[in-house]
């Protein structure tokens, strides 16, 4: 089996690819195993790297090095191929997606991640593009789309850089119409945001549900009517912590394979934070599954409580 490492020079705040290279030569060298290097040279690059590798037919397992948004390039790219697994090195500034698992450090340690595990995870098909862990259209989407503008000015990094784009997106406006089509209802109104969720955690630590299962076949979903400026700093604090619950007269949670978007004008859609337009959007359940494989003994299950 063949170990391809993908690193993304642009992931974080500085390029690390010499160390990374280093690292992982002297790592894979030591164990004996067959592996090789690929930096990427533009956006997208990673993708066809990833698929070139999976369309090849031998068994590999491809390590995206980067954050999610490099992830996102490299599982799109090897999505639906069953000789190939994907897993990330995280060295990005964001890192969110595995947050899901136990202990999200251990993908930063590339020998815990040569003795791994596996599983299947769903994607999201959203338009014509692949999408690992969350997928957004309103304010959230031009937050999480701006944070790559703030990411790499100093001491502005994960949480600090999506608070400051925040910030600037709620002085530009906050509410759009959308027509939402979901689970056989038309909402047709001004909303915050509409956000679908496989994974859990995004922008530097939002949780906004944290019961979200990427095996279940279904999205959840999150809709957010138009809110004021006085109201959104609540709102917001409550939906990074998973607390949708506590608005029901502000937010409804669907669980569903597929929903469409109606926009009255081309807008932004955060993919993994990754910015894609569009006017009309569709996202739902992909066909092509995911094998992921984490550190042994991790875990990373939704807990469900204990009823007595």
């Amino acid at each position: 089996m063949t170990h391809l490492f993908i690193i993304n020079p642009a992931a974080g705040s500085r390029d690390r690819s010499a160390q990374l290279s280093e690292q992982i030569s002297q790592v894979c060298a030591q164990k004996g195993l067959k592996y090789r290097i690929e930096i990427s040279k533009a956006p997208g690059h990673c993708r066809e790297l990833a698929r070139e590798a999976a369309q090849a037919g031998e068994p590999c397992r491809i390590y995206a090095c980067g954050g999610d948004g490099t992830l996102n390039e490299v599982a799109s790219g090897a999505a639906g191929y069953e000789n190939a697994a994907v897993t990330v090195l995280s060295s990005g500034s964001g890192n969110d997606f595995v947050k899901i698992f136990s202990d999200a450090d251990a993908f930063r340690d590339l020998e815990r991640l040569l003795d791994a595990e596996e599983t299947a995870f769903d994607m999201i098909q959203c338009n014509d593009d692949l999408s690992l862990n969350i997928c957004s259209v309103g304010l959230d989407a031009r937050i999480g789309t701006d944070v790559s503008s703030y990411k790499r000015l100093p001491l502005l990094s994960g949480f600090r850089a999506y608070a400051v784009s925040t910030l600037v997106n709620v002085i530009r406006g906050i509410a759009e119409h959308y027509v939402v089509e979901i689970n056989g209802e038309r909402i047709d109104a001004e909303q915050t945001l509409i956000c679908a969720c496989n994974g859990r955690y995004y922008g530097g630590g939002f949780n906004p549900v944290p019961e979200a299962d990427p095996t279940d076949g279904l999205l959840d979903v999150l809709i957010i009517k138009k809110v004021s400026r006085l109201q959104v700093a609540g709102v917001i604090g409550k939906y990074k912590d998973g607390r949708y619950k506590e608005l029901p007269h502000l937010v409804r949670h669907f669980r569903t394979n597929k929903l469409r978007i109606l926009c009255d004008k081309e807008s932004p859609i955060n993919l993994d934070g990754e910015l894609r337009t569009a006017q009309e959007v569709t996202m739902a359940i992909a066909k092509e599954k995911l094998r992921f494989f984490f550190p042994k003994g991790l875990t990373w299950q939704v807990k469900t409580p204990t009823v007595v």
